[in-house]
């Protein structure tokens, strides 16, 4: 018999389980599909930068991945540029350096427990679609414990990664170019600890990049001009250390390696992150370079924008045109990564050594201009990504919420944070004053003016007044819906309740 879901998600990367997580936890049945048989044991991505550390705050789950890792709070782009994390306008000012697996354990523990069910060894082989929901179909591979083939979801999300077969089955162009080939990759042991945490530069001959888990083991990616191997062919030690040589003037005893392999890098995107019930996320909608660390990061922000979206449309009180915003919303979002680190690469592949030579000092220079030096940490670590607002809205309307000190009016004072509060996976209506309505009263939260939307938003007050509008809402994952600073109190109430109307449906 097929089984059914609310939502079929296809992949059980970080993208995946971070969508199950937040689905489960709204009550959404919620079955994910992987092809591996087991978790994996080798990794690609290993950087969780600011913002969506931010977002794992916002589940209780962000201490527990820092402490498999370790921090670095500046990002070296070569021997001479680099972007200082150290004054991020966020709880994480750094970027957290741990394997991928370690983010997967995270997210699987947290899906898990919230009700997700997670299926292992199954290969997705198609789909169909109608007005009602999605058919899938997938079959067992060696090893697998279940003998299911079919299920049947009112919405299916792929999430499975570059070489999607969700993105394939819906015949879906993944435009875009190949940008580098025969990238080394390879895990290893160093003789010598590297002074710095991030070693990185680029010659004439190609690149080296050098980065610590914290457990003894350094990720390495390097490319060598001079040999262009076919990607089958194994990455040979001593190939790695001589254009770590060259690029970093040491290879730092390199020695045992326990992983390796060899990959291409592109830069595509789909047009459209939608076709009718089916949504692509993380790498099957967008992949880069991974110059950055932007890779990961922004599928899982792509998971955090979508998971509310689609719990709101299966509640059935979802505003029209709300799971349209994922496409609109992150889309640019993937674009700008696309971007980014596609700049970065083809700085470090540049050959000429004056041309190096200028890349190097003026990037230095520009880079030392306190407003380029935060756009550039705010653009890599996600805290400067804003979404589109309507031009005739307050101007923080689409950017992130910073983390305010809350008071909610719970036991005698009750003081939070804003990213604590979201772990209920609410709106939150935030005040300056005590008149969210106009109506003075002491406990916002436990009075609350506008309850026709009880159980859909939370309300308090802000503990330090300065710095916000009058009266924000704030989404579930963490940017503003609508803010106002009106000075009428009946203004604020009327266009607090229009934009609850847009953003979580009509009242009850």
């Amino acid at each position: 018999m097929p089984i059914t879901a609310d939502v079929l998600i296809v992949g059980a990367g970080p993208t995946g389980l971070l969508l199950a997580g937040d689905l489960a936890a709204r009550g959404v049945s919620c079955t994910v599909l992987e092809q591996r048989a087991k978790e994996a044991g080798t990794t690609r991505a290993f950087g969780v930068h600011a913002r969506t550390l931010e977002q794992l705050d916002a589940r209780g789950v962000a201490d527990e991945l820092i402490a498999t890792g370790t921090t670095i709070d500046e990002m070296r782009l070569f021997e001479r540029l680099r972007v200082s994390m150290a004054r991020l306008p966020s709880r994480y000012p750094f970027v957290l350096v741990t394997p991928q697996y370690n983010v997967e354990q995270v997210l699987e523990r947290r899906a898990s427990k919230a009700g997700a069910r997670i299926l292992r060894g199954v290969r997705f082989t198609g789909l169909t679609q109608d007005g009602d929901g999605v058919e899938a179909r997938f079959e067992p591979v060696e090893g697998a414990d279940t003998q299911e083939t079919e299920c049947r979801a009112a919405y299916l999300v792929g999430a499975d990664g570059v070489h999607s077969a969700v993105r394939e089955a819906l015949g879906v162009p993944f435009p875009g170019v190949t940008v580098l080939s025969s990238v080394m990759l390879a895990d290893v042991r160093l003789a010598v600890k590297p002074k710095h945490p991030f070693e990185v530069n680029a010659v004439k001959e190609g690149f080296a990049f050098i980065a610590p888990f914290g457990d003894g083991w350094y990720r390495v990616i390097a490319w060598d001009r001079r040999r262009p191997e076919p990607e089958s062919a194994p990455v040979d030690l001593e190939g790695l250390r001589e254009i770590t040589r060259l690029a970093l003037g040491t290879d730092f005893g390199m020695g045992d390696t326990r992983w390796s392999s060899r990959f291409h890098s592109d830069e595509r995107q789909v047009a459209d992150y939608r076709m009718g019930r089916v949504f692509l996320a993380g790498d099957a909608a967008h992949c880069h370079s991974p110059a950055g660390g932007m890779g990961m990061n922004t599928g899982l922000q792509d998971a955090a924008n979508l998971g509310w979206k689609l719990a709101a449309a299966l509640d059935g009180r979802a505003p029209e045109g709300l799971l349209d915003t994922y496409n609109a919303e992150r889309h640019p979002a993937g674009a700008m990564a696309v971007r980014v680190s596609g700049r970065i690469i083809r700085l470090a592949i540049i050959q000429p050594r004056a041309v190096r030579w200028v890349r190097d000092r003026i990037g230095t220079l520009v880079l030392h201009a306190p407003p380029v030096l935060r756009r550039a940490a705010g653009m890599m670590s996600g805290v400067a990504i804003a979404y589109p607002r309507p031009a005739d809205a307050h101007p923080s309307v689409g950017k992130r919420a910073a983390d305010i000190r809350l008071a909610t009016g719970e036991g005698e004072g009750r003081v939070t944070r804003l990213y604590e509060l979201l772990r209920d996976g609410r709106f939150v209506a935030i005040t300056r004053a005590d008149d969210v309505a106009g109506h003075p009263h002491p406990h916002p939260r436990t009075q609350p003016p506008l309850d026709g939307w009880k159980g859909r938003v939370e309300y308090a007050m802000t503990a330090d007044p300065g710095g916000i509008a009058a009266l924000w809402l704030v989404r579930p994952d963490g940017y503003i819906a609508w803010a106002t600073d009106a000075p009428d109190p009946t203004a604020r109430q009327s266009g607090l309740r229009n934009a609850l109307t847009t953003w979580c449906g009509i009242p009850d």
